[in-house]
């Protein structure tokens, strides 16, 4: 045949030809060969910490996703699609400063007119919906189950870990009020004899001759403030504060027999058919409720808009799904926020939530089925209990009780934090060779919470949105490709470690691998080029 001359029109053709796209190929070169990146000595600074989950294993000696690497170097003015991001979770800020640009807003739906105007089912469903109406506190499954009693199959199990977690949270909340009230004494003291509120440690350090009550708060204040965390008392004393309360709605709320939060709501969460409640208020009821926020900001909040941080993906809408509460959701919320997700248009869904006792397991699972199906990818958290999901069951999962996967398109993710080597997996973090696909940053995430705040927290629920991010990122510059092949990029594309690192917390440490299914921690950077080759079909998965 004979040899056309290659011509900028002729290159053009090919690509057209290939991919349908006029996007000009990726040719950047994966990362690889990373074992040979050293260990960062120095802690990072606060700027790099408010950051860290984008940066680059290589060149920054940071595990993170490469996702600034990724932009610099192959997103770069690059157009993509618009990609709708379903947020299961508590209530989001939709006025956040950093977010009120790419929430969903519903195309079909006329706002506050009552009525249901695309015929979906929810009444002026703007922005998403609620499925848990004006309420917020509730109970944990366990509790749940005992309140049913003992005919109940879980009433034995569930019983002891309420008894056990009762104990020990009632313990915990004494202790740490007697740590408040020698905390308070300590900067009491010090705001005194500095005769100031806003001291510093090392005004602490340079007092000379102090006696021996003095010496005390010194020591007391040098255990607290040495470590970095905290740069002051007030603080500290604030940290107690929200830890106090925390225990108490524990207490109060999750383990308590005598409380039912659904009351108000008025359905019946037992009666899957039963679908007729909640409202289009997305919002956070509380300034506390922020779990939702802080998961939409990490994955999309406003990139380089000048305030805040950047979320892992642009060109994306959040859709707003309320159905965490302060405590455990209810399986026909999970179920039916699935079935919203994807019948209004959402590509991703994130899950940062889950439990260890689920009474309607079966709804869920059709849900995730259903998912798959429509080619929508559900991002799970794997969960914060240092468990190993092969022989602890978390919900919701894509598995029946025979162990059989329902979907192709469920991917669970565990916890990363920013120090590359052996205690690189967070401490927190749920683990499993089967059951976990992957790890990504997920301590220590500095992201938007309510009422234009910004807040570092950690979790496997921060690292679940970072690949959401990642994936959606994908799936906006090659939107032809499956949620089935999104899934198998990100799991194919990740860095692989050789290194031994801690998984469980209770054993030595062992090979990074035997923590996943992959063994690999989520590139965006890496992704992007193996979505690219498998669009054009240079690589099959």
């Amino acid at each position: 045949m004979k040899i056309l001359k290659p011509s900028i029109f002729a290159a053009s053709l090919l690509v057209l030809a290939s991919c349908g796209s006029s996007v000009p190929p990726i040719l950047s070169t994966p990362i690889s060969n990373i074992d040979a990146t050293p260990l960062k000595e120095r802690s990072l600074t606060k700027e790099e910490m408010k950051s860290w989950g984008h940066k680059d294993l290589v060149t920054d000696t940071i595990p993170g996703m490469s996702v600034d690497k990724a932009y610099a170097e192959i997103v770069k003015g690059r157009k993509g699609k618009k990609v709708i991001v379903a947020v299961l979770d508590s209530g989001i800020d939709i006025d956040h400063e950093d977010l009120d640009g790419v929430i969903w807003t519903n195309p079909k739906e006329i706002a506050n007119n009552g009525k249901d105007d695309d015929k979906n089912g929810y009444v002026d469903d703007i922005h998403g919906w609620n499925f848990l109406g004006d309420t917020y506190h509730e109970n944990m499954e366990k509790t749940r189950i005992v309140k049913k009693g003992e005919s109940h199959p879980d009433y034995a199990a569930a019983k002891a870990e309420m008894e056990e977690d009762y104990k020990k949270y009632s313990g915990q909340k004494e202790q740490i009020k007697q740590i408040a009230s020698r905390v308070k004494q300590t900067n009491e003291a010090f705001k005194k004899h500095f005769k100031k509120d806003d001291y510093t440690l090392e005004e602490i350090n340079a007092i000379e001759a102090p006696d021996e009550a003095l010496s005390q708060h010194i020591f007391m204040a040098k255990r607290i403030l040495s470590g970095g965390q905290f740069e002051t008392l007030d603080a500290v004393e604030e940290e107690i504060k929200d830890n106090i309360a925390s225990l108490s709605e524990y207490l109060d709320y999750y383990l308590n027999t005598d409380f039912n939060g659904r009351t108000a709501l008025g359905d019946n969460p037992y009666d899957i058919t039963d679908t007729n409640y909640g409202n289009g208020n997305v919002k956070h009821s509380v300034k506390s409720e922020s779990h939702g926020t802080h998961v939409a900001g990490i994955i999309a909040a406003e990139r380089n808009n000048g305030i805040g941080m950047n979320g892992v993906a642009n060109n994306v809408e959040i859709m707003a799904v309320r159905m965490v509460p302060n405590g455990d959701e209810y399986d026909k919320d999970v179920a039916l926020g699935i079935r919203y997700a994807v019948d209004n248009g959402a590509r991703v869904i994130n899950a940062s939530f889950g439990k260890y006792f689920s009474q309607n397991s079966e709804w869920i699972r059709d849900a995730i089925a259903y998912a798959g199906k429509n080619n929508v990818l559900i991002v799970k958290a794997a969960g914060n209990e240092n468990a190993n999901l092969d022989t602890k069951a978390v919900y919701p999962n894509d598995q029946t009780p025979t162990g059989n996967e329902v979907s192709d398109t469920f991917l669970t993710v565990g916890s990363l934090q920013s120090k590359y080597g052996s205690q690189m997996v967070s401490g927190f973090s749920n683990y499993g060779n089967n059951n976990v696909d992957v790890f990504a940053p997920g301590s220590k995430i500095y992201s938007t919470f309510p009422e234009n705040e910004y807040k570092s927290i950690s979790g496997t629920s921060m690292a679940a949105p970072g690949v959401s991010g990642v994936a959606a990122l994908i799936m906006s510059q090659y939107p032809k490709l499956t949620a089935a092949q999104v899934k198998k990029i990100i799991m194919q594309s990740g860095l692989s470690v050789n290194r031994d690192v801690v998984v469980d917390q209770s054993k030595d440490a062992m090979p990074f691998s035997k923590g996943s299914k992959t063994g690999k921690i989520v590139n965006a950077y890496n992704a992007l080029i193996l979505a690219d080759k498998v669009s054009r079909g240079k690589v099959k998965l």
